[in-house]
């Protein structure tokens, strides 16, 4: 144990002679996590909208106004006719065009079903998906008002008129913000990231300047070998999980309401697999530059395929079977529900037994693939 030690101290000098690796390992998460904590969002703003109003009326102008005030649309220009609309749109100034016809306030003062047409640039499903449903949720609250207004005026002779209200109660994330949901799982992205090619990189530089060939025909042990390589990278790991949960909860504004003490344990099953991806891309990489592609060639798929920015569910039934395989699909479970729901380990065992398990299972491989790859 006292050498795995001295071999740890020895990694963490090299660490700290090394200019370049510095930065990398705790600038560079502060950076991805500010970046990914701004542009990474899920809900779409500042949608550009382009009205025709061909009734110019006070009803025409209330229901435009609902448009500009609602906060989810920039109106970029008010034309004369449909006609000029797909310039606008085709150009990606605008992603909706409204259109009010002639005879918009007269319908609804002779009581009759009032038309808009929403004209939508399908391209971009998302936004287009989200600008509808802005668009219908304006309309059907005005068309609330105007339905209130009618039925205040029958109350008055028919008092009991009845109907159904829903109120809405948002749990865990009450605005609805989508960086805490992303902050977050922002943790378990950059931590496999950084300890995955860290831990690759370091161990294939060692062999590349030849030195690991000379502390493996030394007295030390094989598992103590392994140990002082990986402590380096596991403790690195804890202070970049403090340095982005910080970030995240003093600069993002995301509501921490777990247990501290469940995320470190947890995260060191996590570690597990991560250091283990690392340890077994060493193996099959003679290059730094390989050691780095590999890495990203393992990584992108398990960061495509865990649910970080598309739903599970969304994905094709045998998709999802492969998604069961993903370590950061259970961590991602874990760390939100620790953040946001403050949920403890019992609604989490199943995830934790499933990570254990994935952590043990590819960190034992990838310590006996690199006992092989040097007993060769």
């Amino acid at each position: 144990m006292r050498r795995a030690l001295l071999l740890a101290k020895k990694e963490f000098l090299q660490l700290k002679r090394d200019r370049r690796m510095l930065p990398l390992l705790f600038i560079a998460p502060i950076i991805q996590l500010i970046l990914f904590g701004y542009v990474v969002q899920t809900e779409v703003k500042h949608i550009g909208i382009v009205l025709v109003d061909y009734d110019r009326t006070a009803e025409s102008r209330v229901i435009t106004e609902k448009f500009t005030n609602a906060g989810y649309f920039s109106i970029v220009g008010r034309v004369n006719s449909e006609q000029d609309m797909p310039q606008l749109i085709r150009s990606d100034k605008a992603t909706i065009g409204l259109v009010v016809p002639k005879g918009f306030e007269q319908s609804i003062k002779a009581g009759r079903s009032a038309q808009l047409m929403l004209v939508l640039d399908g391209s971009d499903p998302n936004v287009g998906v989200q600008a509808t449903q802005y668009a219908q949720g304006i309309i059907a609250a005005r068309s609330q008002e105007l339905m209130s207004k009618k039925l205040g005026a029958i109350s008055a002779v028919v008092p009991h008129i009845s109907s159904v209200e829903s109120r809405v109660r948002v749990w865990y994330n009450p605005d609805l913000r989508s960086v805490n949901y992303m902050v977050p799982g922002l943790i378990g992205l950059i931590l496999t990231i950084i300890t995955t090619i860290i831990t690759a990189i370091a161990i294939v530089k060692e062999r590349e300047r030849g030195t690991l060939e000379q502390l493996i025909v030394t007295p030390i042990k094989r598992w103590e070998l392994i140990l002082g390589k990986i402590l380096p990278f596991v403790t690195i790991a804890f202070i970049e999980l403090g340095i982005i949960a910080g970030v995240g909860v003093l600069w993002f504004g995301v509501p921490f309401r777990g247990s501290i003490l469940l995320l470190l344990v947890l995260c060191i099953a996590f570690l597990f697999t991560t250091i283990g991806q690392g340890l077994l891309v060493s193996t099959i990489s003679r290059t730094q530059h390989q050691a780095q592609m590999t890495a990203m060639f393992f990584m992108m798929p398990a960061i495509l395929l865990s649910g970080f920015i598309f739903p599970i569910d969304n994905m094709p039934r045998i998709i999802q079977y492969v998604t069961y395989l993903i370590p950061l699909r259970y961590f991602l479970v874990i760390v939100r529900g620790i953040f946001l729901k403050g949920i403890g380990i019992h609604e989490l065992w199943s995830q934790a037994l499933i990570l254990s398990l994935l952590g043990v299972l590819i960190f034992t491989a990838s310590v006996l693939r690199f006992q092989k790859r040097f007993a060769d």
